[in-house]
């Protein structure tokens, strides 16, 4: 039961930061547009690459993407269709690969 009641606070918030995504938009410069084209876009410039992706309920699709010198964007799809790179850094560290190693 615990375990349930936490995922469903999670994926309440992830939904709840996925329905702000259109209410920010208008307020943050998020760079939003076709999917096929942001992918592009990430791969021509950061040379990233799609690691992972997860669905959040039947809200959207978060997509992480990464570089081999550590820069990632997350691409955000809503129900729509629309496309938007919601966050961006440097310094990716792939946490699955040095478990699976047993480091």
């Amino acid at each position: 039961m615990a375990h349930k009641f936490s995922f469903r606070w999670i994926r309440m918030g992830a939904i709840g930061i996925a329905l702000a995504l259109s209410t920010l938009a208008a307020r943050a410069q998020f760079i939003c547009g076709g999917h096929s084209d942001l992918v592009a876009g990430l791969a021509q410039a950061f040379q990233q690459k799609q690691i992972g992706y997860g669905v959040v309920g039947q809200a959207a699709i978060f997509e992480i993407y990464v570089s081999a010198n550590g820069s990632w964007s997350m691409l955000v799809t809503d129900v729509q269709g629309q496309s938007c790179i919601f966050a961006t850094g440097d310094g990716w560290e792939n946490t699955a690969v040095a478990t699976a190693q047993g480091i």
